[in-house]
């Protein structure tokens, strides 16, 4: 069981500002321990922090403090299609997944750490096209629920990732009111917060308050791709 989160340690951004100039395994290895206590033990105590207060937003992501196969991120690299071979990543990060999906590419609630960036992010990224085309059906068909979604009075304001599409997608209309959003190939919503928020033992409940007012976005993608709520 973790501990109870008391905030992030200060280190940890200092730990991973040093990772950043020593990024080799040698380097790492001599610094296992102070990874563990200044990076994985607050993660996990923040990831179980987030159980209940996430439930009173959703029942349906979870929060799982298990260092492998739970709600953190891996600090190691997957470098076997990269030109940068270095090791490690530089950032740290959880994401709070669907209870139905499978990886971050489902929609869910993501957290970054990394010095001088820290910031939160809900919706789905990057997903394969058998879940982007529903979401755009979804668009078409309840125009009213996509407006009350992201420009109602509890809407939310999506994030201009640079990865959308140069011409509609084959198939929808290029004069659609829509069609900019249609273009996109991630729905996510992004809240920025400071170093000193994320070392305030208070910041679960921010946290939360970020993911509340997601809702509406996270409710309408859901639906789209058929996941409850």
């Amino acid at each position: 069981m973790a501990a109870a989160f008391k905030g992030f340690p200060p280190d940890l951004f200092d730990f991973l500002r040093d990772l950043k100039r020593h990024n080799r395994r040698e380097w790492f290895q001599a610094n296992k321990d102070r990874y563990k206590r200044s990076v994985v033990e607050p993660m996990a105590a923040f990831i179980s922090a987030m159980d209940t207060r996430l439930a009173n937003v959703s029942d349906c992501f979870l929060a799982d403090p298990r260092p492998h196969g739970g709600s953190m991120f891996r600090i190691y690299r997957d470098t076997r299609f990269s030109k940068d071979k270095s090791p490690y990543k530089t950032h740290a990060s959880c994401h709070f997944r669907h209870m139905s999906g499978k990886d971050a590419h489902a929609p869910g609630f993501y957290m970054h750490f990394e010095p001088g960036e820290v910031f939160f992010g809900g919706g789905i990224w990057m997903p394969e096209t058998s879940v982007l085309r529903p979401i755009r059906e979804a668009i078409i068909d309840d125009p009213d629920g996509w407006v009350e979604a992201t420009r109602g009075r509890r809407g939310v304001v999506l994030d201009e990732d640079g990865g959308a599409l140069k011409r509609p997608p084959r198939g929808y209309d290029p004069e659609h009111p829509f069609v900019d959003d249609l273009r996109r190939t991630s729905f996510t919503s992004s809240t920025s917060f400071s170093q000193k928020d994320a070392c305030a033992a208070d910041f679960p409940g921010r946290f939360a308050e970020a993911c509340r007012a997601k809702a509406p976005l996270m409710q309408f993608l859901t639906g789209a791709v058929g996941l409850p709520f």
